[in-house]
This record gives C-alpha cells, structure tokens and sequence, in this order.
C-alpha cells in the first residue's frame, strides 16, 4: 500500500544532514588556529608564505583549487575558490596573515607566538589581528566543500600578506595583478567584533564604512637667533600655539548612513545618560555639549563624527642655545569617506591663523577614496541573521576611525562588511588588545566566529 510520506521530516533530514559537527569542528579550527599563531609572520619581514604553504595544503587535500600569487617569494598570497552555478556574483571572504611586531619583554605570562590555551583564552600575536578571520574562513571553505552545498555563486577565500605595513605586497598586488580571481560582489573581511560586557554580549559591530588616511604637516618659520636672546617669533612657539589650535578644533559634525544608524541604535542599547547625549548629537541646539563630552570621555565615538586631527610627531631644534629658524608637527588625519580635503585643509589655515604657519597635505598616501557600503541589502541582512542566531543580539553598522584592506575593494565597487569575533569589553583597558604588549581571544569566540561564518556564507551563497 501507497504510504505517504511527509516532506518536512525530510527536509528537516537533509538539513541536519549538511549541519556540521560542531564540536569535531571546533578541534579541528583549534588545530589549524593554533599552527598559525604559532608561525612569526610579524611584518615586517612578514614571511606569510610559510602560512599559504600550510593553508594551501589543507585545501588541496579535500580537493579545494588553489593558487598563489606573490610579489616577492617570501610574501605570497593565497586564492582558493569554490564554484557556483554564476547565477549571482562571488563572495570573497579574506583574512591576513601577517601580524604587528612584538616586543618579547612585554610578554610576561605566555610566549608571543605560543598559542597558549589558559582561563578560556589562547595567548599569541595575531589571535585577534588577523589569524582568526583567516583560519574561520578557511574552515568555511573545508565546510562547503565537505557538506556538498550547491551554490549560487562562488565563494572565494584570500589569505592576504601585508595587511600591517606593506600592502604592496597584499591587497595592492592582488587588486592589481589578480582582479580577475578576486573580484566579488561582496566581501567579508576583519573590522567588526562582537562586543561582550561582565561575560554578557551586549551587540555586534559591523564595519561598513571606514575613515581615510590623509595625513599633514604643519612648518612653522622663524628668524634663528641666540637662545640667550628669546624671540617671540620662536617658530616652535609658532607651531605650538597652531598644535593647540587645531588638537581643540572642533571641525564641522557629518553623518553618514552608517554612522546616523550607529548612534540612533546604540542610544536604545545604553544607559538613560549614555542615549541622552548620542540623541543629543541630532539636535543642533545640545549637539556642541554632546561631542565635547564624547571628546573628552568617548573619543572613538567623537571621531566617528567628523575629519579628524591628532598631532602626533613634533621636531625642530638641534642645540639648546640655537633658536630653529622652523619647527614641524606631523598630524594623523582621518577623513571622512566623502570629505573635501582641499577645503578642510582650507578651513584648517583658517583656524590657525598665523602667515608664519604653513599647512602641507600629505600626498603619499595612496589609499583610494572608499565609500561606504549599504545597510540595506541582503549581505547586510544576512549578517544580521547570523547576529542573532549565534550570538543572541543586535546588529550595529560602524565606521571605522583606523583603516582596513578592504578600502581598495570598495573603491572597485564591492560591498564590504568588517566582521570579528566576540571580545571582552575589559580586556582592552587590559593590555590584552590586538596590537598591544599582548593578545588573546576568547577560545568560545573563535569557535562561535567559525559559526558565524557558516552562516553568513551559507546564507549568501546556498542554493535556495
């Protein structure tokens, strides 16, 4: 007799059946996670080829193409790629391999390259920055490929040397030289975090927008003279008076999409006081109260508001009774993505307001101009989902005051979103910080990070 069977039960089967093992997983990342950290690849020199020699023969031994590409021998790059059906465009997921430098003293508990595991943490340089995106988007490579899931489009992994100092060698060469096997639709790469506070996650941030490096120099002329004789025209008290004038300039407030819905959800997450002053930034009338407390309290949040400026190198002298006939300040300016430079640095000789000052834009620097990616699309949406699934929580869109890879891609039109794993709130104050004396993550984060990864990846690029 004909027996009818129910669909649901299957595809609840053949779901579960692509639903990775977690827990064998988990070893698995701890494994591969754990050879990385352990790899210097501190840059410079960098040396990142020893971790695409290992990466790359995970890969192929589950049949996963791979190529590499390399502008010196010693600082390769890796592209692996799954294939889909083309019906809609790649998605690149990337991490680097390269790590800031070290200072071994500073290490005073566990080695900086030991991957030590100790209280739920894993000790290393790069845990954070940037061997944990690398390894979870390899492992979601292996994922794919091992659960058989039929794909929209591609998905394509990069492993990226000199993300830290030398992108001539990472996201410059690859942009230049491999366009072709890296161009994607959309990009997910390090930038966000999830942030967790007393143990309890309070919400994901993820980067959708990032500030552009600009950099100046103020010189500041003067007649040279006896120190014995002071001069009121010193040019060092030139440059000192135009330093002060522009570290308390409080330029001109811009919002984007990305940071207006920053501020409009994070005031709904904080304490009464905390969203009276990020509501207060809307209103013109408290706006000025509100990012002078930021500016003094909250400073990552004050310079997610404007182009700014930190005077951070000052020289000029070079004998104690030799009054210089100049003095130079170098600045660090973050611009906004959409900033007029040309009139800020107007704006700026306006502020400072002395003929013997001059402003010098710093034209080396050759990140492109990156504008930000939407919050309102699928990739967006699908992250959010992820969010919640695995985390329990709330999506942020955030704009970055540092700079990441990922300026180059958005500047050949790809929507990039800045995703990272989850991190204590506390540890930062710590020390325990990407780039500080020392680094560690969560060993729970860096399982849930691969989780997330899945699905994000299996969400955007599955076959519906």
């Amino acid at each position: 007799m004909y027996r009818f069977t129910p669909l649901i039960p299957l595809i609840a089967a053949v779901a579960a059946a692509q639903t990775p093992d977690w827990p064998k997983v988990n070893a698995e990342t701890l494994r591969y996670y754990t050879a990385v950290v352990q790899m210097d690849t501190t840059d410079p020199p960098g040396n990142e080829t020893k971790v695409v020699d290992y990466v790359k023969k995970i890969l192929e031994s589950e049949g996963i193409p791979v190529i590499t590409s390399a502008k010196e021998p010693n600082r390769a790059n890796l592209i692996a790629r799954l294939k889909g059906n083309g019906s809609k465009r790649p998605l690149l997921i990337m991490g680097h391999t390269d790590t800031v430098k070290v200072d071994p003293s500073k290490w005073v508990n566990f080695g900086p390259f030991s991957a030590a595991r100790s209280g739920g943490y894993i000790y290393g340089r790069g845990t954070l920055d940037d061997k944990d995106n690398m390894t979870s988007g390899m492992m979601t490579m292996l994922l794919l490929k091992r659960n058989k899931v039929q794909l929209d489009r591609d998905v394509i992994f990069v492993a990226e040397a000199g993300e830290e100092a030398s992108t001539v060698n990472g996201i410059e060469h690859l942009v230049n030289e491999n366009w072709k096997d890296i161009d994607a639709e959309i990009c997910l790469a390090e930038g966000g975090s999830v942030s967790r506070r007393g143990g309890v996650v309070r919400y994901a941030l993820i980067q959708t927008a990032e500030k552009l490096p600009q950099g100046a120099r103020l010189v500041a002329k003067g007649p040279s003279g006896h120190g014995s004789r002071p001069l009121r025209n010193n040019a060092i008290v030139h440059l000192s008076r135009a330093v002060e004038k522009i570290a308390m300039w409080d330029p001109p407030m811009r919002f984007n999409d990305t940071t207006r819905y920053y501020f409009e959800k994070l005031a709904g997450l904080s304490s009464p006081a905390d969203a009276a002053r990020y509501n207060a930034l809307f209103d013109p009338k408290k706006s000025a109260a509100a990012r002078e407390y930021l500016a003094e309290n909250e400073p990552g949040h004050y310079s997610m508001l404007h182009t700014s400026i930190s005077p951070n190198i000052i020289t000029g002298g070079f004998q104690i009774n030799v009054i210089p006939s100049s003095a130079e300040a170098t600045l660090d300016v973050r611009a906004l993505p959409d900033e007029n430079m040309p009139a800020f640095f107007d704006m700026m000789r306006k502020v400072i307001n002395d003929p013997a000052v001059e402003v010098v834009p710093d034209t080396r620097n050759k990140r492109p101009i990156a504008p930000p990616t939407r919050i309102d699309n699928e990739a967006f949406h699908a992250i959010e989902a992820a969010d919640r699934k695995v985390y329990n929580t709330v999506t942020l869109p955030e704009m970055s005051t540092g700079a990441t890879d990922m300026s180059f891609l958005r500047a050949k039109g790809v929507q990039c979103y800045g995703i990272g794993p989850m991190v204590d709130e506390e540890d930062g104050p710590k020390g325990f910080a990407a780039h500080s004396d020392q680094e560690r993550i969560l060993e729970e984060a860096l399982y849930k990070f691969v989780q997330f990864n899945w699905e994000v990846a299996t969400s955007l690029a599955a076959r519906k």
